[in-house]
């Protein structure tokens, strides 16, 4: 295979970037309609399917906008929203002359009902509520119509803060039982040593009166803790959020970043980062270290610790340390985070209350559990492997460097060094990523040829191959999908089976995503830029299609083996999303379907035999409907002795489904020798693996693909030998 293939959409976007950009000038003095020109531009040049900015348009961002600000309906009142609706046919005319004021006034009204209900929060919860009233709780908030009076906004803020209470009240009883039902050595009294112990009186248990104040406290927390990250949202926040509201009218995965978001992004398709290797989170008292990720720069210094609050930074060249004490989050990082080879040093209240310095080199913080990772597993003395791939990482800005494609190429040779005779790929829950891996990553499998068809609006279709006749694995293959493989993942299986080169086993279809999407760094396109940075766009350029001509757009790929899984009955595919493009088909490309000693009706119809009779997949089948039931739900009782009784119907129907967690395959997992060796220095990857090869094990669909290796190997040597009979 060669690894630089140069894609139709490397050529638009360079052509959009030196010619058609640079002819028209983006020079607004306004940051917000600069931002707005740049956006308008590039969805009306280059996405697949413009929009026409009119009236209905205009009322789609409206709804959208204002759902995503007040989704539950507890900051708006029905003024606002009169005010507001004099708007809702002028979005568009707005757009189109690069005009905020629509924003301007929704962003203020927003901040002032913030703070009232802020409030509004503290004085609810500052008195006891009343558990034995009979009252319901709804929770479908896209029903509910917005108050008229601050009267019933804080009715409304009662009961979804009574609500809220009564659950916490409910764990903060069932705790206490628990904790009074249990007795420990601790708990006896061992002071006549021939006698048997006995208990001691154990502490007071808390009254109904007293459980209540600790469920309210419980829930002010989380309301502070949300209040506190709402306070750290700046303008910028804000408009990025209105922004998106237009952007995604074009369809789901038009989406636009703001500079911080951009870089995550960056950061998770290529799953690294340069920066010392922990994660942080905000909390009420000061961002705190949440984890530290195994190998990065903190890990190897050992000095950092979960739980230490972060209070001072100071970079190496500077003398004075910055205090992060109340500042956002995102800024706090960026302080933190630096170039490879930088050192920073960090002030911390650690874990037991000392303060301490510490300085930590900056370096390359690879996120291991980006990057695909490798099992071998023992079935009647045949070995196979597993492969799961989380998502087609990619560095966009040198191909050359880690990689999906590479690293998957180089799992499949070390199992098969370790004699392996079938192989899984599993891409359930992968949401895609860069189309150029996964088109590698099919070569693995095939002699050369096409493996997807791109098309761009206007153009003829473009069909990306394989161009290197070398397979590095021409064995018995798996591919386990489910309704969020996405994307690549989608490409990946759809080759597969279009090809008879292996079996698909999962969901009913997979996520239906056949679009692609291009990032384009605003910043390039505005000359001499003084108005801090832009951000960036994603937006869909193109769609993708099978090699037989069909696309995966919105119908997915369909399994081969359908089995079910917890998300069968949930709405979560490209079908159930805003404004998803169409499905269509073109011509088929010309390939030739893999030729090989492989029975795959026979061994598709034992799985699917196999299938229908397994108990586990039935109980799975059986909680998902249950789930569905569960998440359907819309009233609850406010009244604890009701709402408790319903509890303990729901927690009675959900023991028949504890069987799950016990299913059991005999089959064992176990690691490559390569990391064998590295987890004899890393206890954290260890015990990640561990976790891993335990939750394999109890995996029946992945018990169903390795049956699937064994029933693919039986037929080629059953059939090979015929072959050899026949030709003797």
């Amino acid at each position: 295979m060669k690894g630089n293939y140069k894609f139709l959409l490397l050529a638009l976007l360079i052509a959009f970037a030196s010619c058609s950009f640079t002819s028209k000038k983006f020079e607004d003095p306004d940051k917000d309609k600069l931002l707005i020109q740049l956006i308008s531009y590039l969805l009306d040049q280059g996405h697949f399917e413009p929009k026409d900015i009119n009236d209905d348009f205009s009322s789609h961002v409206y709804d959208s906008y204002l759902n995503n600000l007040d989704p539950f309906k507890r900051y708006f009142y029905e003024s606002d929203i009169k005010e507001f609706k004099a708007y809702k046919d002028k979005i568009d005319d707005q757009i189109k002359a690069y005009d905020v004021s629509f924003f301007n006034l929704t962003h203020q009204r927003l901040l002032q009902r913030i703070a009232e209900s802020k409030e509004m929060y503290k004085d609810l919860l500052d008195k006891p509520f009343n558990f034995s009233k009979d009252e319901d709780y709804n929770a479908n908030y896209e029903n509910l119509t917005y108050v008229s009076n601050k009267r019933e906004m804080k009715e409304r803020w009662r009961q979804q803060l009574k609500f809220s209470t009564i659950v916490n009240f409910d764990d903060v009883v069932s705790q206490q039982d628990i904790d009074g039902d249990s007795e420990t050595a601790a708990d006896l009294d061992f002071s006549e040593a021939n006698e048997k112990p006995k208990a001691k009186k154990s502490e007071a248990k808390k009254s109904d009166k007293e459980l209540e104040v600790d469920a309210r406290l419980l829930t002010k927390k989380s309301l502070d803790e949300l209040y506190d990250y709402i306070d750290d949202r700046t303008r910028n926040d804000w408009f990025a959020m209105y922004i998106n509201a237009i952007v995604e009218g074009y369809d789901p995965h038009t989406f636009y970043f703001a500079p911080e978001d951009k870089e995550r992004f960056d950061r998770d398709i290529s799953g690294k980062f340069e920066g010392i290797g922990a994660r942080l989170q905000k909390k009420v008292d000061g961002i705190m270290v949440n984890e530290i990720i195994s190998g990065g720069p903190a890990w190897r210094a050992n000095e950092l610790e979960v739980g230490d609050q972060i209070l001072k930074v100071r970079q190496e060249d500077e003398k004075e340390a910055i205090n992060v004490v109340g500042m956002r989050l995102d800024d706090a990082i960026k302080f933190i985070k630096g170039p490879k080879g930088t050192v920073v040093t960090l002030t911390l209240k650690k874990v037991d209350g000392t303060i301490q310095d510490v300085s930590i080199k900056r370096d390359i913080v690879e996120l291991e559990e980006t990057y695909a990772k490798s099992s071998i597993v023992e079935k009647d003395g045949k070995t196979f492997g597993v492969i799961n791939l989380p998502k087609f990482y990619i560095s966009f800005e040198d191909y050359n460097e880690r990689n999906a494609a590479s690293d998957i190429k180089q799992e499949i040779l070390r199992l098969k060094e370790e004699g392996v005779e079938g192989l899984v790929m599993d891409l359930r829950n992968n949401g895609g990523g860069s189309l150029q891996t996964v088109v590698d990553i099919a070569g693995l499998f095939i002699e050369e040829g096409p493996v997807v068809q791109v098309k761009t609006t206007g153009e003829a279709k473009e069909v990306l191959s394989d161009k290197d006749a070398s397979i590095v694995w021409d064995g018995p293959l798996v591919i386990l999908v489910n309704e969020l493989s996405a994307s690549a993942s989608e490409i990946l299986a759809a080759a597969m089976q279009d090809y008879k080169r292996g079996i698909v086993i999962g969901s009913k279809q997979t996520y239906g995503k056949g679009t692609v999407q291009t990032v384009m760094d605003l910043n390039r396109m505005v000359k001499n830029n003084t108005k801090g940075d832009m951000g960036a766009l994603k937006f869909t350029t193109q769609k993708f299609y099978r090699i037989n001509g069909g696309s995966t757009q919105l119908e997915g790929v369909k399994s081969d083996v359908v089995v079910p899984d917890r998300y069968s009955y949930i709405n979560i595919g490209e079908k159930d999303q805003d404004n998803p493009l169409a499905w269509d088909k073109i011509d088929a490309a010309d390939y030739e379907v893999w030729g090989n000693y492989f029975d795959y009706d026979s061994t598709i119809s034992k799985s699917k035999a196999r299938m229908a009779g397994n108990e586990q997949l039935k109980l799975i089948d059986a909680n998902a409907q249950w789930v569905k039931k569960i998440r359907d739900r819309e009233s609850y009782s406010l009244n604890y002795d009701t709402y408790k009784k319903e509890m303990e119907i729901n927690e009675e129907e959900a023991k028949r489904f504890t069987k799950l967690s016990e299913y059991q395959t005999n089959l064992t997992f176990s690691s490559l020798p390569y990391e064998v060796k590295l987890m004899n220095e890393d206890s954290v990857l260890l015990e990640k693996r561990d976790r891993w090869h335990k939750a394999l094990a109890k995996d029946v669909y992945v018990e169903e693909a390795i049956n699937v290796l064994h029933d693919l190997k039986m037929t080629y040597e059953i059939k090979n030998k015929v072959a050899n009979s026949v030709k003797n």
